[in-house]
C-alpha cells in the first residue's frame, strides 16, 4: 500500500499554486499565500527533495511543432516478462512519434501517446516500426479528436482541510466531515 502524502495545509497551497503558475514569482507566492518568503522557499525546497515537485515543464503547441495528429496506441508484447517490458518501454521512448508510453495491467501490455504529422505518418509507424518488432503481437490504434487535461492536480487527502482556511482540521472535525460526505 503506497504511504499517504504528509503535506500540511501550505504544503498543499504552494503545490497548487505552482501548478497553475510554475513561473510566479516568490514574493507572489508568499503574499498569496500569506507567508514570509524564506517560509516559501524553504517549503517548496523540502518539496522539492522529498521529489512532491519533480520538475517544472514548458506546455507545447503540438500543431506548431508539426504534430497535429495525436493517436493512442495498445500494444500486447511476448514472451511477458520484466526484461522485456523495460525494453520494449525504453525502445518506444526512443522512437520521436512516442510521447508518452504507459505500462498497463490487464489486456493490453502498453498505451503509446503518439504525435504525428498526418494519418500517413501514423500508418508509417504503426507499420514500418511497430508491427516489425518480434515482440508485437497486437496493437489498436485510436485517432484523438480532442483532449482535456487537468493543469491543477488535486490533494485527494483534502477532505481534513478547511474549505476557508486551506488549513488542517482537527482529527474530530474531519472525521465528522467525511462521515457527513458520504
Amino acid at each position: 500500500m503506497t504511504p499517504e502524502p504528509n503535506l500540511d495545509w501550505l504544503d498543499t497551497r504552494i503545490v497548487d499554486e505552482l501548478q497553475k503558475d510554475a513561473r510566479i514569482p516568490l514574493r507572489d507566492l508568499a503574499d498569496i499565500l500569506g507567508v514570509a518568503a524564506s517560509t516559501c522557499s524553504e517549503r517548496i525546497r523540502r518539496l522539492q527533495r522529498r521529489a512532491v515537485i519533480t520538475g517544472y515543464h514548458a506546455d507545447v503547441d503540438l500543431d506548431a511543432l508539426g504534430r497535429p495528429v495525436q493517436a493512442l496506441v495498445t500494444t500486447q508484447v511476448r514472451p511477458l516478462n520484466r526484461q522485456l517490458i523495460e525494453q520494449f518501454r525504453e525502445d518506444v521512448l526512443s522512437m520521436p512519434e512516442v510521447m508518452a508510453v504507459f505500462v498497463l495491467a490487464g489486456g493490453d501490455d502498453f498505451l503509446l501517446h503518439v504525435g504525428v504529422r498526418d494519418v500517413n505518418q501514423l500508418h508509417s509507424f504503426i507499420v514500418d516500426k511497430l508491427s516489425t518488432r518480434r515482440e508485437v503481437t497486437q496493437f489498436r490504434s485510436s485517432l484523438i479528436f480532442t483532449h482535456g487535461r487537468k493543469r491543477s492536480i488535486e490533494n485527494l487527502c483534502s477532505n481534513d482541510m478547511d474549505e476557508h482556511t486551506g488549513r488542517a482540521l482537527p482529527s474530530a472535525q474531519a472525521g465528522a466531515r467525511a462521515g457527513r460526505s458520504r
